[in-house]
């Protein structure tokens, strides 16, 4: 849990929910803490239990034992990965603990990948019949003063106002904009490029925004109850997926039963066509028209108290353990039967 990416608090609470919640009966866990530099760190209980991620690095040298990256195979048998975004989400962790030969939840190193690229990830699902937004990359070294009128030009007449700017490989709703002419375009890249050379400017979907969790079983994904997620503003917040009282969900959503089995549908063919493995929620739009569009995979999904997937899995009598124990068993059956990497 932790890590150096712009989601590293909501990290900290999943990781930190999933250590409480875990059956013990079965699992004896132990707290892993990745610092801002990318270090391992097993942390006892009263750090598990501070505010943030920088109250607990104040103490990690005292309180903490530290651990290199090829001594944790001497350390774990299995790793729960709690990190969201880059570096812990995106394939990079996933690689190491492949060459450390250390079984782990959530997708390989290219499903990892691709989820956390919405860019790449679009066009594979454009090519697997599944609708997306309509998308347009821009690129930091292309937004220079002498193309930005020409810039300005394609996204108004292949995108339109209002659009959404946001970085290809951020989650958690950072530098995401609602832009509603091309005046606002500049400073909305401006901001997602302090998080990547990519920006993507998306159409803006009026319709219902939904999201649907995964579970990889011994036959074909099993698609949770769909929830609908209600903003408090045009964008959805991180506060409104994370903090409790903040954002509302509606379990199941609040659409006719037919609608929700398309979303469910829609949910697995993006699991599969993406070949993601263990478990994932994918969020989605279900536009006026009846259609179900995807905007993302999240390969490895918030797991805080407050998180829609439990509330999905509980609709189903699944608690948060048991969820939990599904994750690694899932997990457990593929990596025995994976020849190379995940």
């Amino acid at each position: 849990m932790g890590g150096i990416s712009s989601e590293k608090e909501v990290s900290l609470e999943s990781g930190r929910n999933i250590f409480n919640k875990i059956d013990r009966t079965k699992y004896d866990p132990v707290s892993i803490f990745m610092d801002s530099k990318g270090s391992f760190w097993e942390i006892p209980i009263k750090l598990l239990m501070r505010n943030s991620t920088k109250d607990i690095e104040e103490d990690l040298s005292e309180e903490s034992t530290y651990i290199p990256y090829e001594d944790l195979k001497s350390r774990v048998d299995f790793i729960y990965i709690g990190l969201h975004g880059k570096y812990g989400e995106d394939g990079c962790l996933q690689g190491l603990l492949e060459f450390l030969k250390i079984p782990y939840t959530g997708s390989g190193v290219l499903g990892s990948a691709l989820g956390m690229d919405k860019y790449a990830c679009r066009k594979i699902l454009s090519l697997s019949d599944i609708d997306v937004p309509k998308t347009l990359p821009v690129y930091r070294k292309q937004w220079v003063p002498e193309n930005s009128k020409e810039i300005l030009d394609t996204i108004e007449r292949e995108i339109g106002f209002p659009c959404v700017v946001k970085p290809t490989r951020e989650g958690c709703s950072t530098a995401v904009k609602k832009v509603v002419s091309r005046e606002g375009i500049p400073l909305a890249l401006e901001d997602a490029y302090i998080w990547d050379n990519t920006a993507l400017i998306e159409e803006f979907i009026s319709g219902i925004e939904v999201t649907c969790g995964v579970i990889e079983n011994d036959e074909r994904p099993l698609a949770l109850t769909p929830s609908e997620t209600i903003p408090t503003q045009d964008v959805l917040s991180l506060e409104d997926k994370f903090l409790y009282g903040q954002g509302e969900n509606k379990t199941p959503a609040r659409v006719p039963d037919e609608t929700l089995k398309k979303i469910q549908d829609v949910a697995v063919r993006t699991f599969i066509a993406l070949d993601l493995r263990g478990y994932a929620r994918i969020d989605m739009f279900v536009r006026k028209d009846g259609r179900v569009a995807v905007l993302e995979p999240n390969t490895l999904p918030g797991m805080t108290p407050s998180t829609v997937l439990f509330h999905q899995a509980a609709a189903s009598g699944i608690t948060q353990s048991d969820l939990i124990d599904m994750v690694i068993t899932s997990a457990m059956k593929a990596h025995a039967k994976k020849r190379g990497p995940l």
